[in-house]
């Protein structure tokens, strides 16, 4: 049963119609449909307060779900990495537990702040170095493993954020990277040099080695070979065993004797 209020005098009708004609006042067409008490549903004030509730509570369990989330996506990150340097030391995982094998085979250590990853394998030394850098669409990453000269390159992995598939992703392919086996990042000297990422007939400069750049992707070539300097510069003083003293010393300098009180 609906309730109908007279404009006139107020009078109240309850029933499934208004009537025609007010039994009270006998005004016509007078009536309407009482108003429900309570928050109006089809006004903006409540549209406005029930989106803000509804942020609040998807934020809420957002937070939530992350915090239960962030040991388990710190432990797939740590994994990934893992794999990338295991590859880049070319080891077969495929059927093996990754995590066990970093394990067995490597010690992660620092040289002057940044990483450093030092691996036995058969009787063998390794130091595994991280690669950033930037490719044609997004970052690109890797690590390079040389061998315990600290100059030949054992082996090396790529990875890329955005890279076209077919062109500039093909950096990731064992066809790509194998060029790299072998080569030497620095020259007769000593002198750090990395390795040239160029197109097939560049010469690199003498004393510098080279692997041809990937046709058709020219630009995630050069942030390959761009990446490979930028990141090996910065242990230079690592690989090229550069001591440098904190402060000069002057030979003829003889320390005074200090007199005791």
């Amino acid at each position: 049963m609906a309730k109908y209020i007279c404009k006139v005098c107020g009078y109240v009708h309850e029933g499934d119609k208004a009537p025609a004609i007010c039994p009270q006042c006998q005004q016509t067409n007078c009536f309407e449909p009482e108003k429900k008490k309570g928050l109006d549903t089809n006004s903006n004030v409540y549209t406005i307060v029930y989106a803000a509730i509804m942020v609040v509570i998807v934020a809420v369990l957002l937070a939530v779900i992350n915090q239960g989330l962030h040991d388990r996506q710190e432990a797939n990150k740590r994994l990934d990495t893992q794999k990338q340097i295991l590859t880049a030391l070319n080891v077969d995982f495929a059927k093996a537990d990754p995590a066990a094998l970093y394990d067995e085979y490597v010690t992660e250590d620092e040289w002057d702040g940044k990483p450093v990853f030092h691996a036995a394998i058969d009787g063998k030394n390794y130091t595994v170095l991280p690669l950033k850098g930037q490719g044609l669409w997004g970052g690109i990453w890797g690590y390079i493993a040389l061998e315990d000269d600290l100059n030949t390159v054992y082996g090396i992995n790529f990875g890329h954020e955005s890279e076209t598939p077919g062109l500039g992703g093909e950096i990731v392919t064992l066809k790509f990277r194998s060029q790299f086996f072998g080569k030497h990042i620095k020259d007769a000297e000593g002198t750090l040099r990395s390795i040239a990422v160029l197109k097939a007939g560049n010469t690199a400069p003498e004393g510098q080695e080279q692997v041809d750049a990937y046709a058709g992707a020219t630009i995630t070539s050069t942030g390959v070979n761009d990446m490979l300097a930028n990141s090996l510069s910065n242990y230079a003083g690592l690989l090229t065993e550069q001591v440098i003293p904190a402060e000069p010393v002057d030979p003829e300098y003889v320390e005074p004797e200090t007199k005791e009180d």
